[in-house]
């Protein structure tokens, strides 16, 4: 075990202590495999894992606060909206479920195994929410296609396909929507990221990644993505390469942060929820 505060990255322009295995929860809480991690307004970490329960909350100082998230079945994205609502891709169950800061469910898009080729859902695998509500759905283990759904749940629209040329995906891994609508794809097995319309249209394509795995943008409009190299690759809004680190072991599978500026890493290989916490 790397002993906390023994690393120290650089990303851009901060500087992080990498703290490794930084929260538990107490004895009697399944532990499962990592996935995604997010955090809500109130600091609080939602660590997504694929066991019962699903998620794991964890106060700002590290502290267990509770779990919640039973009906899921093969968790695998998490996000948290400006509403403060948290999003669940379940995967394997074809669905994504919202639910309340405080784990209470709100509502589900999709229909729960009933899989639907072209057209949503088929093993969706992340979820994220525009400024206007819409919601878009990486669904990337069946269909290689984002969806786009109405703030009112309704579907509107889909695009992209199998395959290596721009604008299709071989495994849409994670999704973001900036401040200005543009819709990011990690296009996992393409190691790139896509950017395009909130209609589908391509704009742009960014490379020099390995597999990338998840996407937070913070404040600032920088992007942070991580990928299988294993690294953590900053890029500005209209992706320049900004930096580059090695905080994970193996790769994070996912990746938040905070208001205060500290980062939050999902490890697989070891299991671990990592903080990068923020140096001065």
């Amino acid at each position: 075990m790397v002993p906390l505060d023994a690393m120290m990255v650089v990303l851009g322009d901060r500087r992080y202590a990498v703290e490794r295995f930084w929260a538990s929860p107490p004895d009697g809480v399944a532990t499962g495999l990592p996935s995604q991690v997010a955090v809500d307004r109130a600091g609080r970490v939602h660590f997504l894992q694929r066991a019962k329960p699903a998620v794991l909350v964890f106060e700002p100082d590290g502290d267990f606060a509770f779990a919640y998230g039973d009906q899921l079945d093969d968790p695998h994205g998490i996000y948290r909206d400006a509403a403060d609502r948290i999003f669940v891709a379940d995967r394997d169950a074809h669905q994504i479920i919202a639910f309340s800061a405080g784990g209470d469910e709100l509502f589900r898009l999709g229909e729960r195994h009933g899989p639907r080729w072209q057209a949503p859902l088929n093993h969706p695998t992340d979820v994220a929410v525009a400024a206007d509500g819409r919601i878009f759905v990486a669904d990337g283990y069946g269909n290689a296609q984002v969806h786009r759904f109405g703030a009112d749940g309704a579907f509107e629209l889909s695009w992209g396909r199998l395959g290596h040329e721009p604008g299709q995906f071989m495994t849409p891994h994670a999704v973001w929507v900036d401040a200005a609508g543009a819709v990011l794809v990690a296009d996992r097995e393409n190691g790139r990221i896509q950017q395009f319309t909130a209609d589908g249209a391509l704009v742009d394509v960014w490379t020099g990644l390995q597999n990338p795995m998840d996407i937070w943008l913070d404040d600032r409009g920088l992007v942070h993505v991580t990928d299988q190299v294993p690294s953590l690759v900053l890029f500005s809004a209209g992706g320049e390469l900004l930096g580059r680190c090695r905080p994970s072991l193996n790769g994070a599978h996912g990746v938040f942060g905070d208001a205060a500026g500290n980062l939050y890493l999902a490890e697989m290989n070891p299991p671990s929820l990592t903080r990068m916490r923020l140096l001065g």
